[in-house]
């Protein structure tokens, strides 16, 4: 079995996987914009993904899957949870491209296999948010994901 950063776990993945990377605030304010950016997402069925996680309901669109990954852990009630469409992933605070690299993506490449068709990446600083796109837009990831616009909260 191939081990969760190999680049063959990653590139047997066949769909293109939308990301916004969220970044600045507090924990909250982030996961907070996350739910305002999944309510404004078009599809219907990815409409009431936000909704299935925080009332617990489950819905069985499994095309349609949401990921996240929030860098941090919540310091008081979180809004989002694991639902089998919503695939919620917290990493310990810490630069993502420097000595939080490797759990970026083995968490990164786990959440790859599930095919969501949205990614979102919550992090907490945005001083190193160039390299992380850039880590983004190579292989093996450079046919799997499209890099939407940075949300950043001011």
């Amino acid at each position: 079995m191939p081990s969760p950063t190999s680049v063959n776990s990653v590139t047997s993945v066949t769909s293109v996987t939308s990301v916004t990377l969220v970044s600045g605030g507090n924990y909250q304010q982030r996961e907070a914009l996350i739910v305002d950016l999944i309510a404004d997402l078009t599809v219907p069925s990815v409409k009431n993904l936000i909704e299935t996680s925080v009332t617990g309901t489950e819905l069985h669109t499994p095309g349609h899957r949401i990921a996240i990954i929030l860098e941090g852990l919540p310091s008081g009630d979180s809004v989002l949870s694991n639902s089998p469409t919503l695939l919620l992933q917290r990493i310990a605070p810490g630069c993502m491209c420097c000595i939080g690299n490797l759990a970026m993506r083995v968490t990164l490449n786990r959440l790859l296999r599930q095919r969501p068709a949205q990614l979102f990446i919550g992090i907490a600083s945005t001083e190193h948010i160039d390299k992380i796109r850039t880590f983004l837009s190579q292989a093996p990831y450079l046919d799997l994901l499209r890099l939407n616009p940075d949300q950043q909260i001011l």
